[in-house]
């Protein structure tokens, strides 16, 4: 498999990374299949590795520190924290305190000494950066992690992690994870061009936009069981189907789906092709929840497309833009009415 400069890191991560968010309840619960996928996409040339604690609360780490026995110095291993562990109020975000915490759970459960790239799975609105930027500082000078990195960062907030890490002598942020496929663009007008410009490598996930592109929802069908949408349907209104900008995810896909059938390639695989394509982009992280689907994703890793096809995509979806808002999975509570209109 193709490997990649990771932004200025100096290390080469294969162009796709294993996500393990579906290992454990969440997804998968067959422990020994889990192992095995993983084992089949690291014997496929897949060098990296992403998980996070919150991921079945704490279960996937479990998982994946089982399946790296043997193999763990041949893994560029990811993590992430911030999102709540407990009910306990100081075991989520990213104080020092929990941030401290957070990194020994990972890697007791992870079965390591260190990590490789550890991750704010979201900015703390609670606090400054500096106090998060300060503890993952300590974490590198400790050993017990090699680089820093976000996830789901707005452009601005990028900007910012730089600029107080260089002022105050702090960790740079080296890395940042991010939702990106053809029905949500908008990180290429911002975010993807301050990625290039500061250096920084950056991982998306989200390459099939949660089961959409590779054609599984349909209007005479629905949201079939076991699905993406079957599972997540419950989380407010974003799977209503009647929604506007659902109904044009319908109108794009039939489109997509042609343009897919002239080029001879199923529509999975031009959908993870597409998004490894942006030269910002140094890894697409593939989320299979069974092997069929990590069998599908490894099968698209030699796809490129040519100018031709990414011009006729272009035309779908307009570059820097997107279909549905709710699609950014980003945590905005300055958008919240109350915050919006009162002081």
């Amino acid at each position: 498999m193709e490997t990649r400069h990771y932004g200025q890191t100096g290390v080469s991560v294969s162009k796709y990374c294993f996500g393990a968010m579906m290992f454990g309840p969440m997804g998968n619960t067959d422990e020994a299949e889990c192992i095995g996928m993983l084992h089949t996409a690291l014997d496929g040339g897949v060098n990296f590795v992403d998980t996070a604690d919150a991921y079945s609360r704490g279960v996937s780490e479990e998982i994946v520190g089982k399946a790296l026995a043997g193999r763990r110095d041949d893994v560029v291993l990811a993590t992430k924290a911030y999102i709540p562990m407990s009910r306990d109020p100081n075991h989520q975000g990213g104080s020092r305190r929990w941030l401290i915490k957070a990194v020994e759970d990972s890697l007791r459960r992870l079965d390591t000494d260190y990590i490789d790239l550890y991750q704010l799975h979201r900015r703390d609105h609670t606090l400054d950066l500096d106090e998060s930027l300060s503890a993952l500082g300590q974490l590198q000078r400790d050993g017990k992690i090699r680089y820093a990195g976000m996830s789901a960062t707005p452009a601005e907030w990028i900007v910012e992690a730089r600029h107080i890490s260089d002022a105050r002598g702090h960790v740079r942020i080296r890395s940042e994870q991010v939702l990106y496929n053809l029905f949500a663009r908008s990180i290429e007008s911002d975010v993807l061009p301050a990625c290039q410009r500061l250096g920084i490598g950056v991982m998306t996930y989200g390459p099939l936009n949660s089961g959409w592109l590779t054609g599984k929802y349909t209007r005479d069908d629905g949201i079939p069981d076991g699905s993406r949408g079957d599972r997540m349907g419950d989380r407010g209104d974003r799977w209503d189907l009647e929604r506007s900008e659902n109904q044009r995810k319908f109108d794009l896909l039939d489109r997509f789906s042609e343009l897919c059938d002239a080029a001879g390639l199923p529509m999975s695989h031009v959908a993870h092709a597409w998004a490894a394509e942006h030269p910002a982009v140094s890894s697409v992280i593939i989320g299979p929840r069974t092997p069929e689907q990590l069998d599908d994703a490894l099968a698209s890793a030699n796809v490129h497309l040519d100018a031709d096809m990414l011009d006729a995509l272009d035309g779908l979806v307009a570059p820097g833009t997107g279909v549905d808002a709710a699609d950014t999975l980003r945590m905005e509570p300055q958008l919240d009415a109350v915050a919006r209109r009162r002081p």
